[in-house]
């Protein structure tokens, strides 16, 4: 039975999203863990909202609300509605099945909206058990801490319980709740369902909820909707630029995972890129590759044309007029995203200035090291020292001897230009076989290199004394690993 914490030394909440009614979410109680432990919490984040998880009685409310064992003045939990299109296929009704909107709190960075993932059964579980298991809590973790640090933007991860309860997947594995904070959890797939059901007033309802929370400068433009549209559809291209600069792979783009501020929604099957393969498919269910690496600025493309197809019916009163709109605004896409990638991968070879065959440059870099099977972290990394040709064929030769000749227009001195490279290209980056670490370890009941692992990937671009081992490509015993949708 959950409890009602009510000491004003914690943060206070609302229920902004709660508020909208019984048409965009339904009141549900978490199921709580039994005898939760708090394996991590990050300190930095906690702050924001006024806790000190050194303190006892902060870590014990913090564990409390964040195994659903409690819940605190003005939370109002609930299970938000959403559809979606999964594996490019319309599903009319998903929804929160195993997350819980506890409602938001002020923080230092504004408004935060506080979500549990594994807390149980919801109106929208289908067939589901509601739960998240340690090994994938672990994962989403660490990873979104490894984001933040990269300055991707993301949903955060406060904290991580940990209970006994057994949760039957493949194996019999054990339960865990991740607390995730973001401005919100809306989805593209939030906007679909009430477009599908014919509901656009409450397609409107939701737009002008979104817009006066988290766009508020579009309310002074000619036309909200299109203004509100035209930035979503821009936060997506950036944010694949970014996904594509560091090798990151989502393995699940579906709509119903994609944020409508643009941030890195449910991680589940994702990736690191270690050796360089621009076709790769990390998630094991993906079996027609829809999600592979080289696809996903596609996908986010793809994606964006249903968003603004659910929200046509509010850029005009005419239907001609909405598609003429919606159409300018993704004809948009492919320029922003270009220029943003264009941006990130210059500053990751050391190029300040804009050259017109820059594209190529780092087209043939890419090639190359797709050829020589290198390692995309830390081929850009060793990039910065680099003396000679990190390539041996005469193709790679070459291209080194182009980019040293493009370098020399550069006017940055060598040692700014490793400065320079070494802050955006990371050392560290969570990969696949590091957060098998932490997880084994974890099953053992070891979680200290969850905390250590936080801390490493907050600074991914600085060297850390006694981590080279984190900075290494996958060992023998961890290139059979495969990840799937399960979790």
């Amino acid at each position: 039975m959950m409890t009602s914490m009510n000491n004003t030394i914690f943060p206070t909440f609302n229920a902004r999203f709660a508020q909208l009614g019984k048409d965009f979410s339904l009141p549900v109680y978490a199921d709580p863990l039994p005898e939760p432990r708090l394996v991590d919490a990050c300190p930095v984040l906690a702050a924001t909202f006024g806790l000190e998880v050194q303190q006892q009685a902060h870590k014990d409310w913090l564990t409390q609300i964040t195994a659903g064992a409690a819940t605190h003045t003005g939370m109002y939990p609930v299970a938000a509605l959403y559809a979606g299109h999964q594996f490019g296929h319309y599903v009319p009704q998903l929804g929160d099945g195993r997350a819980l909107l506890l409602g938001d709190s002020h923080s230092t960075q504004g408004y935060r909206e506080w979500q549990l993932k594994g807390a149980g059964v919801t109106p929208f579980s289908r067939r589901g058990d509601g739960r998240a298991v340690l090994r994938s809590s672990i994962r989403e973790y660490l990873v979104s801490h490894a984001m933040q640090g990269l300055g991707i933007p993301t949903t955060q991860a406060l904290s991580l319980v940990a209970s006994d309860l057994p949760v039957y997947r493949e194996t019999v594995e054990t339960a865990a709740c991740v607390c995730r904070i973001a401005p919100s959890f809306v989805r593209f797939g939030s906007f679909e369902v009430f477009y599908y059901r014919g509901q656009h007033h409450l397609l409107r309802e939701l737009a002008d909820y979104v817009i006066q929370h988290d766009y508020a400068d579009c309310l002074t433009q000619p036309n909200p909707y299109a203004a509100w549209l035209a930035q979503v559809v821009e936060r997506t291209a950036q944010l694949m630029a970014q996904w594509q600069s560091v090798g990151f792979m989502h393995g699940v783009m579906n709509t119903d995972n994609m944020s409508i501020l643009g941030l890195t929604l449910d991680y589940g099957p994702f990736m690191f890129m270690e050796t360089y393969q621009p076709d790769f498919i990390c998630n094991h269910s993906d079996d027609q590759g829809r999600y592979a690496f080289n696809k996903q600025p596609d996908i986010g493309l793809w994606n964006c044309a249903c968003l603004a197809q659910a929200v046509m019916p509010l850029l005009a009163d005419e239907e001609a007029d909405s598609l003429t709109i919606a159409r300018d605004i993704l004809d948009a896409y492919w320029p922003q995203y270009h220029r943003h990638y264009l941006q990130l991968m210059r500053a990751k070879l050391g190029l300040q200035q804009a050259k017109d065959d820059d594209a190529l440059l780092i087209r043939n870099w890419l090639s190359l090291l797709a050829r020589e099977q290198q390692d995309f972290t830390l081929a850009h990394r060793q990039l910065s020292r680099a003396q000679s040709s990190p390539f041996q064929s005469a193709e790679g030769q070459e291209w080194w001897q182009w980019y040293q000749y493009r370098l020399s227009s550069e006017t940055q001195s060598a040692a700014e230009r490793v400065q320079a490279m070494e802050a955006v290209n990371p050392l560290y980056v969570l990969r696949t076989w590091i957060a098998q670490l932490a997880i084994d370890a974890a099953q053992r009941g070891d979680f200290s290199l969850v905390a250590e692992l936080r801390q490493l990937l907050a600074h991914p671009f600085t060297e850390q004394a006694g981590k080279e081992s984190y900075a290494q490509p996958a060992p023998d015993w961890a290139k059979g690993l495969t990840l799937s949708c399960s979790s």
